[in-house]
């Protein structure tokens, strides 16, 4: 019986970590033109931000984990904000780095994904991904984010299981194209809502008490991971 588990394991890892033919560029190009419909229209992209919103409070959870913080508990809002909350120094590096950790997850999530679907690895990174959100949703402390948590995290389970390998694949490239250009968009919102007068307290404006570096520095920042992930990963994703 210890032989058969060994030897089951053994072939289910072989499976998560083995490598799967790319879809044909024809694919890879209409699941990009999936995630800018997705994510340039006002409408749809107020729903879809919500994944982006998992991502960002699921970045400033790690990294508070990372640095020696204590994380309390993340809550999502239907509103797409959302809030973690870590114990520990007030300030310091590690303070520094949980907040800068929010609006750069997403698209470095996305320049991740596109690495490993750049190697064929398609299966890993929808189990990856799957694990990812069931580490997430054990700190949610909400009912709203327990369910955005669930939703999506049952699309990638759903994908991985029940899909073929083409349906896999073009689900797994369409999440990474949304993450690279979603990834873009909030910071590039948030400036403008800033700019009109509100979102006063917002992770640059923390990091702008915390480093005494004016926002505008961090803000550089979140634009510059954010467009060199979209590049890079592009560039991956399109095989060039």
């Amino acid at each position: 019986m210890d032989h058969l588990a060994s030897a089951s394991l053994a072939s289910l890892w072989d499976e998560v970590t083995g490598t799967q033919p790319e879809p044909a560029l024809g694919v890879v190009i209409a699941t990009l033109v999936a995630a800018l419909a997705v994510v340039v229209p006002r409408p749809l992209w107020r729903t879809a931000r919500n994944a982006i919103t998992i991502a960002h409070e699921g970045g400033h959870g790690l990294v508070a984990l990372l640095t020696g913080r204590t994380l309390v508990g993340i809550t999502l809002h239907s509103d797409t904000s959302g809030l973690t909350l870590s114990r520990g120094r007030p300030h310091g590096l590690g303070m520094v780095l949980t907040a800068v950790a929010g609006y750069t997850a997403p698209p470095l999530l996305g320049l991740g994904g596109a690495a490993l679907l750049a190697s064929g690895r398609v299966t890993l990174l929808l189990w990856a991904a799957t694990a990812l959100l069931l580490a997430l949703l054990v700190m949610i402390r909400n009912a709203y984010g327990v369910l955005t948590v669930v939703l999506t995290g049952g699309m990638f389970l759903l994908a991985s299981w029940l899909a073929g390998p083409q349906v896999q694949a073009a689900f797994a490239y369409a999440a990474v194209w949304f993450l690279l250009l979603g990834g873009v968009r909030p910071a590039f919102e948030l400036q403008a809502k800033r700019a009109r007068g509100g979102a006063g307290d917002s992770d640059a404006d923390q990091l702008a008490r915390l480093s005494h570096a004016p926002a505008a520095v961090w803000f550089f920042l979140f634009h510059a991971v954010s467009l060199c992930s979209l590049i890079g990963g592009g560039r991956w994703l399109l095989g060039l």
